[in-house]
């Protein structure tokens, strides 16, 4: 067992993300919970947002535990936010990213923005590629590293930068700095390193064409996602269609939240993306 989406409904979601079973908030989930409660109750902890905000454990609920899924292993540990250190959701993107790079008849620079726990940044370095890995954040940088070290990464061609992601890419331009491809996920609303506000909503015209700037000639791919309400998959469409310059293809769809076994009943739909790729890569 790797991850595991067990049950969801009454906006909660139940997972087993290796052999740790968790209970969390999910307000997508707005059907009736398909199994009953005894097997809610095996779960070693528990996360609220409201009331009694926090984590309530039992079952012995470890501070820290590794998950292995889709090839990359990570260090998990519960947050104050409800967070673990993964988005299974991204699994798809994490296999096609390796794979897309490893097919590829040349070297590729990569730069993953906000890029959080490193989970693209780790496939697209098994894949073969560069990258640069960037977040806000020095904390999720450093989680990000421990994780490439898990995954025997540690001498592997990545820069690691703590840096607010608009100032960054300027710079780059200004360096003449190119990437063969770029991953985001941008948040809907966040703070740079040094305290800058980003919102979504008024960022990404911008950043999108920072993004088109910065691709080199004959560039691979360009993967952006996001969990933003009112981003639909045709509104991430048509902000690629209008920014990315270069001639290809653009895929839009919606990700969603599966276990392994994919025998899960009821998918959670769990945020957007909109892929820009050459003809020579293959859809996701």
């Amino acid at each position: 067992m790797t991850y595991e989406l067990l049950d969801s409904g009454s906006g909660r979601k139940l997972e087993q993300f290796q052999d740790i079973i968790l209970a969390r908030p999910c307000s997508q989930a707005v059907w009736t919970r398909q199994e009953n409660e005894s097997v809610w109750q095996k779960a070693h902890g528990s996360f609220e947002r409201v009331e009694q905000k926090g984590w309530s454990t039992k079952h012995n609920l470890p501070d820290a535990w590794v998950l292995e899924t889709h090839g990359i292993k990570f260090n998990l540990k519960t947050t104050d936010f409800g967070h673990l250190g993964v988005f299974p959701e991204q699994r798809p993107f994490w296999k096609w990213i390796k794979e897309t790079i490893s097919s590829s008849t040349r070297p590729l620079r990569v730069l993953n923005l906000f890029a959080y726990s490193g989970g693209s940044t780790i496939a697209a370095a098994q894949g073969g590629a560069e990258v640069c890995h960037l977040d806000a954040s020095k904390g999720m940088v450093q989680w990000a590293r421990e994780n490439a070290e898990l995954n025997n990464l540690s001498k592997a061609p990545i820069r690691w930068i703590v840096e607010d992601v608009t100032k960054f890419l300027q710079r780059e331009i200004k360096r003449g700095s190119f990437y063969d491809a770029i991953i985001l996920d941008p948040p809907s609303f966040g703070r740079g390193a040094k305290g800058e506000i980003f919102k979504i909503e008024e960022e990404i015209n911008n950043l999108l064409t920072l993004v088109n700037t910065l691709l080199t000639n004959d560039p691979a791919f360009v993967l952006f996602s996001c969990h933003t309400p009112g981003f639909t998959p045709v509104a991430m469409k048509q902000l690629l269609q209008q920014s990315i310059t270069h001639k290809g293809i653009i895929q839009e769809g919606e990700m969603l939240l599966k276990g392994d076994s994919h025998k899960t009943p009821f998918a959670i739909p769990s945020g957007t993306f909109a892929l820009w790729r050459a003809s020579w890569t293959s859809s996701i």
